[in-house]
């Protein structure tokens, strides 16, 4: 907590906002790679997450499957949508400050 991902590109869209100007294309192309940054941290990564708690309950599960499993599937990999956010209000302010 914060997410240092959304800290970051999020600081970086500032940054270039306030150098570049916040209606030019690079400020929109920043801003586009801050909002799939932000997605992946907090959708894609949270699911494959969940998915892999589930099926490291299922690999443990007796008599369920005959798998040999040698380690365990990481099972935090994403953020929760308030860490998102406070990361990205984190990035903002310390881009408007630098």
């Amino acid at each position: 907590m914060p997410s240092s991902h959304s800290a970051v590109v999020c600081s970086l869209a500032t940054c270039i906002g306030k150098q570049y100007g916040f209606d030019s294309g690079i400020f929109a192309i920043s801003m586009v790679m801050a909002f799939v940054v932000m997605y992946d941290a907090a959708g894609v990564r949270r699911a494959a997450g969940k998915q892999a708690r589930i099926l490291n309950k299922i690999l443990e599960t007796p008599g369920l499957t005959t798998l040999q499993v040698q380690e365990k599937l990481v099972e935090v990999l994403g953020h929760t949508p308030i860490q998102v956010f406070v990361g990205a209000i984190l990035g903002v302010i310390v881009g408007a400050l630098i």
